[in-house]
């Protein structure tokens, strides 16, 4: 058997600073080009983004790049973790984006954010305009609740296998074997209580409702994309958010559920690819 060739994809750790602290940070990147920066869901990992890492036509535009939270993944959490709650708030949330754009350098980046990212890119817009050339939100709203509880806390729960499962049946059934389980296999591997932090912020903490009209789509595009079988954020609560912010551009996707790049790139890459097209375009 021949030598095999390695993925096109380069990770590495970066110190960086998050609310005093310093975290260790995962970070994998492939292409060349536009920055292209990738979040990933609650309680999972940036390996959601490996088909778009593996994407010539996204490659050959933009640098893709996508991290771990703290607490998430290959990352690690602050010294101290252990004296605290996890609860991820809104405020955290987005100097850690932040924190990662100017550890990187990076120079208005598109961000891509899917479930909790898919929300809290609206807030970045919102904040951040000036730093960012656009945003694409999946399965975000500006006001979401239900999946904050207690019971992944609970000792006679086996929460890496309850909430692998409780976030499976929120993708669509014809989307690839294969992918799906990959999804549920990375949300069986989060730390204890991190997929409930991270709901805190998606169903707790973050609230955009009255604040749509402070987002400036003329200097930072919005465009939101929803699948239809998702009911932890419906394509109505998506459309709802998206008709709020003055310029923003919706699309409902068939055949997709809550993870549209992870559980079925190839249907996802039809909508994402004229995104692309669009913010690629953008002057900054």
């Amino acid at each position: 058997m021949g030598r095999v060739q390695p993925e096109d994809v380069l990770g590495r750790y970066y110190r960086v600073l998050v609310d005093g602290q310093e975290c260790r940070v995962f970070v994998e990147e492939a292409g060349q080009g536009i920055p292209l920066l990738c979040l990933h869901t609650a309680g999972a990992d940036s390996r959601q983004y490996r088909h778009v890492m593996a994407d010539p036509d996204v490659t050959a535009r933009f640098r893709v790049i996508a991290f771990d939270l703290p607490w998430h993944g290959r990352s690690t959490p602050p010294d101290g973790w252990w004296d605290e709650e996890y609860l991820l708030t809104t405020d955290r949330y987005v100097e850690t984006v932040m924190a990662v754009v100017d550890a990187l350098g990076l120079d208005a980046p598109v961000v891509l954010g899917c479930s909790m990212a898919g929300s809290v890119v609206l807030e970045l817009a919102r904040r951040h305009p000036d730093r960012l050339r656009g945003v694409i939100g999946l399965s975000g709203a500006g006001k979401l609740s239900g999946r904050f509880a207690d019971w992944p806390l609970d000792p006679g729960t086996n929460a890496q296998q309850s909430v692998a499962s409780w976030t499976y049946g929120l993708m669509a059934p014809q989307g690839p074997e294969a992918d799906r389980r990959e999804v549920w296999w990375i949300y069986s591997q989060g730390g204890p209580g991190i997929y409930r932090g991270d709901t805190f912020f998606y169903s707790e903490d973050f609230d955009l409702r009255g604040h749509e009209q402070e987002i400036d789509t003329a200097a930072c595009p919005v465009h939101m994309l929803t699948g239809e079988y998702d009911y932890a954020c419906s394509p109505d609560e998506s459309e709802a958010t998206a008709r709020a912010i003055p310029g923003a551009r919706y699309t409902r996707m068939s055949g997709i559920g809550h993870f549209p790049m992870a559980e079925n790139y190839p249907l996802f890459r039809s909508h994402l690819l004229p995104v692309l097209d669009i913010l690629g375009a953008v002057r900054v």
